[in-house]
């Protein structure tokens, strides 16, 4: 069992930059690969970064790929989402998540086994 809190998400205006942390409770953080996603009003939840156990490996949603940059501290349970030159289309809800093991398919949701509550982020324009 995993437990994911999110925190970082705060009103910031375009062309600044945020950092978010995604802290873990629970046993073997580095056991997981770790994911985030966002949701904009009106959209569906969309992926945006995956990391693999060691970190050695990331990926990236093209609509932030140069802009933000997934990362994570094993020894500290916390992966984090550093996010720069926002828009105002990264406006969302962003959630942080954790899976048992990689996938091909880890833009995938239901690959997801655990996640976070999500954190607010708004970029004004």
């Amino acid at each position: 069992q995993v437990q994911l809190v999110e925190s970082g998400g705060e009103l910031v205006q375009a062309g600044d930059s945020l950092r978010l942390s995604c802290a873990a409770s629970g046993r073997s953080f580095s056991n997981y690969t770790m994911g985030w996603f966002r949701q904009a009003p009106g959209k569906e939840r969309e992926f945006v970064a995956h990391i693999s156990r060691s970190g050695s490996t990331t990926y990236y949603a093209d609509s932030v790929k140069g802009r933000f940059t997934i990362s994570r501290a094993n020894a500290k349970n916390t992966v984090y989402l550093q996010m720069n030159s926002l828009k105002p289309e990264d406006t969302a809800v962003y959630y942080c998540a954790a899976a048992s093991r990689y996938y091909t398919d880890y833009v995938k949701e239901y690959r997801y086994n655990y996640w976070g509550q999500g954190t607010q982020v708004t970029v004004s324009s």
